[in-house]
């Protein structure tokens, strides 16, 4: 099985994204040289360059376990050992803006932040268009097969991410050597992905393009964000939200938060006039419900009952978008098979790191700084465990 032909690395990353980048950077620079990055694609960091529409909202201010699913002492631990003002300090060259829900925007683009990334690699071996094709495990040693050629690693990381975004790369090559290693994997899921809808609210997708606030609510969870309709469905952050947590069943939408059912009495205004909605939305409501535009008490009770849905419109979804337009994957390796270092309790030498755990955060840079929290960690480790070797 030993192949003497291959190259061989102290430390090889499977996958170039957000949480591989992160760890090779954080290496000290005698360990980057005995360090190399497999990725897929051409280029590295694709899901970086897509993330917060193109401007890469990388961590938030209120990092919590709450903004996570996932094993709750795992999280805590992991995102607890990584602050906001460590991951800005870590870009420091380049200048980010707090915005809504105190995530933090780069002022210039994605590309900067990537960047930057790579501005810290220069001491690792990269290895574009390299899809990894097999991996074995030969003694001590891990022997990894592309297309193109064989390495040999000492410590192997899986950072290769999870099934969202097929245009972006992705790919199930991580959930594969889990599983072949005698991981448990949680089955992959879509999520912070959009709702499709069933026959009764079809009329959601006549509004592609409307976007207004919203109250959306199911069992314990409560989102006060926007809402997006599209030919598909719903969709917007809201609903991105909720679909990390939902699984079956009713969620109900308040949409109008902001407004008391008390002043559509004794208003003499149409509804279409009254009601703080695009009138292309109150049209289609009322549509919807066989109602006439006009003054809320020109309605008759059951007509009333109707109208004061849009305070309270419950639904349940069909489904969702799927893979090709969720942001995220929920489900992966389960985090009872991984040590806090993010070494494989079962197999010395293998770690799992980002979002190829199953671990999934919320819209706002929770995701982005789970990914670089396992990578600091899993950094930290490394270092520390080559230098104590070298020191003999």
């Amino acid at each position: 099985m030993s192949n003497p032909n291959a190259k061989t690395y102290k430390i090889l990353i499977i996958g170039g994204g957000a949480s591989g980048l992160f760890l090779a950077a954080n290496l000290d620079k005698n360990l980057q040289n005995s360090t190399a990055i497999l990725e897929k694609n051409a280029q590295f960091g694709k899901k970086i360059l897509a993330s917060g529409g193109g401007r890469c909202n990388i961590t938030n201010r209120h990092i919590s376990f709450k903004n996570y699913l996932g094993d709750v002492e795992f999280i805590k631990q992991s995102v607890s050992k990584l602050k906001f003002s460590d991951v800005l300090n870590f870009f420091s060259e380049l200048k980010f803006s707090e915005q809504k829900d105190s995530q933090f925007f780069c002022a210039d683009s994605s590309k900067a932040v990537l960047n930057s990334l790579l501005k810290k690699l220069k001491e690792c071996d990269l290895y574009p268009n390299s899809e990894v094709l097999e991996v074995q495990k030969d003694k001590d040693e891990f022997i990894i097969t592309t297309q193109n050629a064989k390495f040999k690693a000492q410590n192997l990381i899986i950072a290769s991410g999870g099934l969202s975004y097929k245009a972006l790369g992705s790919s199930d090559i991580g959930y594969k050597i889990a599983q072949q290693f005698c991981l448990n994997v949680q089955k992959p899921l879509p999520a912070l992905v959009g709702f499709t809808v069933q026959k009764d609210e079809f009329w959601f997708k006549h509004l592609s393009g409307v976007s207004l606030p919203v109250c959306l609510k199911f069992n314990e969870f409560e989102f006060n964000q926007d809402a997006l309709f599209t030919h598909k469905g719903i969709s917007g952050p809201a609903i991105l939200n909720a679909s990390l947590f939902w699984q079956k069943g009713q969620i109900t939408l308040n949409f109008v938060p902001n407004f008391s059912i008390k002043k559509l009495e004794n208003s003499k205004k149409q509804l279409s006039t009254l009601l703080p909605l695009p009138k292309r939305f109150t049209k289609e409501f009322l549509s919807s419900q066989n109602l006439l535009d006009k003054p809320y008490d020109s309605y008759n009770q059951v007509e009333k009952a109707k109208v004061l849905k849009l305070f309270s419109y419950s639904f349940a979804p069909a489904g969702n978008f799927g893979f090709e337009r969720a942001e995220i994957t929920k489900g992966g390796v389960k985090t009872d098979e991984i040590l806090p270092n993010f070494q494989s309790k079962k197999e010395k030498g293998l770690f799992f790191i980002g979002e190829i755990l199953d671990v999934s955060g919320m819209l706002g840079g929770y995701n982005l700084h789970f990914a670089f929290a396992s990578a600091k960690i899993l950094s930290e480790f490394l270092n520390a465990k080559f230098s104590k070797t070298s020191a003999f």
